[in-house]
């Protein structure tokens, strides 16, 4: 079986955000028929990016903005991209760094994540918008 799907999220305010539950919601039909899986979640934004880590600890996505906007500052005098604002350059370059996109294997009819894993939409921009994934799920 081969599926595709657009989820389009709500927006966020900048930082990291877990999206598990919103992809698991989305897809819940169609997961429960694959017994032997991979699902790719790709983000159409170049200003946000995916990633899978901690789901637990809410202090982790608080570090993880700390990182990013210490090691991507805004308001560099040698970015000439600036159109949109000085948070944009450097939303693109973590966007970057992070990636657009994740492969999570689907066994069972779930999601294959580990204990303490869970799926972020890295959102970094002040104000973003709303963010749109394409979901595509294969398997059998």
């Amino acid at each position: 079986m081969w599926l595709q799907k657009e989820l389009r999220l709500s927006p966020f305010r900048r930082g990291f955000h877990l999206i598990t539950d919103e992809i698991e919601h989305a897809l819940s039909a169609e997961l429960r028929q694959i017994n032997v899986g991979l699902l790719h979640a790709f983000i159409k934004h170049t200003s946000a990016s995916l990633t899978i880590n901690e789901n637990a600890d809410p202090t982790v996505r608080v570090d993880f903005e700390s990182f990013f906007n210490h090691a991507v500052p805004e308001n560099e005098p040698y970015y000439r991209h600036t159109y949109e604002g000085s948070d944009d350059m450097p939303a693109h370059l973590k966007s970057s760094l992070l990636g657009p996109s994740v492969q999570i294997p689907v066994s069972a009819g779930r999601l294959n994540l580990g204990t303490w894993q869970g799926i972020y939409l890295c959102e970094h921009r002040n104000h973003g918008g709303r963010r749109t994934l394409v979901l595509t799920l294969q398997g059998e």
